[in-house]
């Protein structure tokens, strides 16, 4: 059985479409249907059927996709635990993260890393907490690093980085030449916040929620990425609260002010999740202590 038809077997199941599994892996959509009409006619059954604009896997296509992702990692397996007996740790991990570790933290953690494993090709993809989470389910990455926790009786959970929030305002805003502002006095701001599935909003809204009534504030916009955000603050649009990591340039040049929240310390942890009972590969566990032993 052809390793690299079940991967694109794979992405159409995934992806629920030939036409974006063709992108993906860049084939032609032609040549993605002869890969799977190749494995129907080898298996003697119907793998994917087609819906109006989706594909759809079969009872016998959600079968062969179970076991072809084990067939997947085996062969990455393989190939790590060979490259780890020559001496030379080598092969790819794909790892998930929200806007902040993806964007702040784990570049340059990458980057050291690779030095020390030039022959690991690494894969970072950056979405919203609940995206991040959809991936390490479905085995697309490896781990995830995201900023809000909730109850899923499949994934494992563990803190792992740390996360300073500030209020963020433009210099001209009031607050801007204040040494702390009263929790209440946001009730009177016009506020931007993240979308709804974003882990820094659900932080935001718990840690607030304690000291003031949130259904009184002012939402004036709702931004789908914390670079959004920022430009949002610059642009005088409205204030908000975001990791101090997302705006410390602004910080240093002046761009944007941090002002503390009266007896208010606004933190967060970043956690780690991964699949229950999935073994890490060799590559993934020697990042993941790599990680863990660099400093924060």
């Amino acid at each position: 059985m052809d390793i690299h038809r079940l991967e694109v077997f794979c992405k159409v199941v995934e992806l629920k479409s030939f036409t974006k599994a063709a992108e993906a892996v860049f084939l032609s959509q032609p040549t993605v249907s002869e890969h799977i009409r190749s494995l129907e006619e080898m298996l003697e059954e119907r793998l994917v059927d087609r819906l109006g604009r989706e594909a759809l896997p079969t009872q016998a296509g959600q079968i062969l996709y179970k076991y072809a992702r084990k067939i997947i990692r085996l062969r990455q397996e393989t190939i790590q635990a060979m490259a780890d007996y020559r001496g030379a740790l080598a092969g790819h991990l794909t790892i998930g993260a929200s806007t902040i570790p993806g964007a702040y933290i784990l570049p340059q953690q990458v980057g050291a890393f690779k030095k020390l494993h030039p022959a690991i090709q690494i894969t970072l993809s950056i979405g919203n907490s609940r995206t991040v989470a959809d991936g390490v389910l479905s085995g697309d990455t490896e781990f995830g690093i995201v900023g809000a926790r909730w109850s899923d009786p499949a994934l494992e959970w563990k803190e792992i980085l740390d996360d300073e929030l500030v209020l963020a305002v433009y210099p001209s805003h009031p607050f801007a030449k204040k040494k702390s502002v009263a929790p209440a006095q946001l009730l009177n701001e016009p506020m931007i916040i993240r979308e709804r599935d974003s882990g820094t909003r659900k932080v935001v809204t718990h840690l607030l929620d304690k000291h003031l009534d949130l259904a009184k504030s002012q939402i004036v916009a709702e931004m789908g990425s914390t670079e959004a955000v920022r430009q949002g603050i610059k642009s005088e649009v409205g204030i908000a609260v975001l990791s101090r990591l997302a705006v410390a340039e602004d910080i240093e040049r002046g761009s944007l002010v941090a002002v503390p929240l009266t007896n208010i310390h606004l933190s967060r942890p970043f956690y780690l999740i991964t699949r229950k009972n999935r073994q890490a590969s060799p590559v993934c566990s020697t990042f993941l202590d790599f990680l863990q032993q660099a400093p924060n």
